[in-house]
């Protein structure tokens, strides 16, 4: 997936999830923070950040924070970029091969699940993707604040596979320089217990990284899963 238009920053403040301040060629500008966790190992005064301009006039806010620098290495903190790039990733058929059917936002129970896929070998799989911005030490770990409706979704895959079909779960870590993915125990011990959980019950667990600039992000390698 591909930006437009992409600019540098310096991150100065964030009054809200929805907004942060940020010196743009010397001018403060308010833009919106397309990422409604927490980042605060990654949003911090000084930090290099990456912004889309709008092209639309009438919004309130002109950019979009999209990136940041964490030392030196690149992350996409982009919350709908996951999707987009994984959507490539399968049209590419990289994992799941001679695919015939794929259905984005597919609903399943009481929820939507990511994306839904058929192949010629009739395999009916159900994919819900979690995008991975943490990382301490060369470990990515997710999420980054408690997630009832990740845990949610998990359950609703199991519930799937109990019904015949294939379920993922695929953590896209938006960021290069991994080590290894785990759930995040200490932020969400309820969230590491069910993804261990449905791991057993039949549900994948994925993680791959991304090749990440400042203008596009793209799934490239597998990450090794330690649960």
């Amino acid at each position: 997936m591909k930006y437009k238009n992409i600019v540098n920053g310096k991150f100065q403040s964030r009054p809200n999830r929805f907004i942060a301040m940020v010196d743009i060629d010397g001018k403060v500008e308010t833009c919106h923070v397309k990422n409604t966790g927490r980042c605060k190992e990654l949003l911090l005064p000084g930090a290099e950040v990456y912004l889309e301009k709008s092209g639309n006039p009438n919004r309130k806010t002109a950019y979009d924070l999209v990136g940041v620098k964490k030392g030196k290495v690149l992350i996409n903190m982009d919350s709908q970029a996951p999707n987009q790039a994984v959507k490539e990733w399968l049209e590419k058929e990289v994992y799941f091969k001679n695919i015939t059917y794929l259905k984005p936002e597919c609903k399943y129970g009481n929820s939507r699940v990511d994306f839904y896929l058929e192949t010629a070998d009739e395999r009916k799989i159900f994919i819900e993707v979690k995008g991975v911005t943490l990382e301490e030490e060369g470990v990515a770990r997710f999420p980054d604040a408690p997630t009832l409706r990740g845990i949610k979704h998990m359950k609703e895959l199991e519930q799937a596979v109990q019904q015949g079909y294939e379920a993922y779960i695929l953590f896209v870590i938006q960021m290069k320089g991994i080590k290894w993915f785990e759930p995040n125990d200490r932020t969400h011990p309820e969230f590491g217990d069910t993804l261990r959980w449905v791991s057993k019950n039949g549900v994948g667990v994925l993680a791959y990284d991304c090749s990440i600039t400042k203008e596009s992000m793209e799934l490239d390698m597998p990450v090794e899963v330690r649960l």
